[in-house]
């Protein structure tokens, strides 16, 4: 019997050790016994104002079905600073059958380039209010998606989640819904408080922000 609880599902490599879990229960023969299998408490339970607040959230329902929602790990990886203090390696996390001469660089470049190439959904998406590129594109006579790739390509607008630490790139507003974010939900506390609150903190470990990666880490670092 395999007994899970919440905290696993706060991990960015939760599908790894789920596999896992469903590959020694397969192994040992456990699934469908008496007293065996997998016990999974809390962590999924259904957010019921999801559907009357969604047109009021960042991706309302509007042009594209379903609205793509940023995945909560990256967005606290990202905006409390916990990246800085990683001392993970995608090598480390990698097949030995995977060739590792692909996968350079620190873990939030993965997530930045994922970003960029409209894998994963982003909040804040862009350095700039997306509210006023439309202006912008009508007075350089182009469409909104048209100015927007040329003014990436440019590196005019840039991603927020490459520059994290610039203040027009801060998140503004959060909703907490059934969880306690700070100091048991959370995961990273000190991190929190320190780099998404700005309060006093109690952060002990080695800042190792300047040692990041090659994509995301040096804009970063700027910062």
């Amino acid at each position: 019997m395999i007994i899970v609880g919440a905290g696993l599902n706060h991990w960015f490599h939760l599908d790894m050790n789920y596999r896992g879990l469903i590959n020694m229960l397969i192994f040992c023969g456990c699934v469908g016994q008496s007293g065996g299998g997998w016990a999974h408490y809390v962590g999924q339970e259904k957010l019921r104002p999801q559907t009357g607040l969604a047109a009021a959230w960042r991706s309302p329902l509007t042009g594209k079905r379903p609205a793509r929602h940023m995945n909560s790990t990256s967005y606290f990886y990202n905006h409390s600073s916990q990246w800085r203090y990683e001392t993970v390696t995608a090598q480390e996390l990698l097949s030995p059958m995977a060739d590792k001469s692909r996968y350079s660089g620190h873990l939030i470049d993965f997530n930045v380039r994922a970003e960029r190439m409209g894998w994963l959904p982003s909040a804040p998406q862009l350095g700039v209010n997306p509210l006023r590129i439309a202006d912008e594109a009508k007075k350089a006579g182009m469409t909104p998606v048209d100015y927007t790739v040329k003014s990436l390509k440019e590196g005019s607008i840039r991603f927020a989640a490459e520059q994290p630490e610039n203040g027009k790139n801060h998140p503004r507003n959060l909703f907490i819904w059934r969880s306690n974010l700070l100091g048991s939900s959370g995961k990273g506390h000190e991190y929190m408080l320190k780099y998404l609150l700005g309060t006093e903190n109690g952060i002990q470990g080695k800042d190792l922000g300047k040692q990041g990666g090659r994509e995301a880490g040096r804009s970063r670092m700027a910062g």
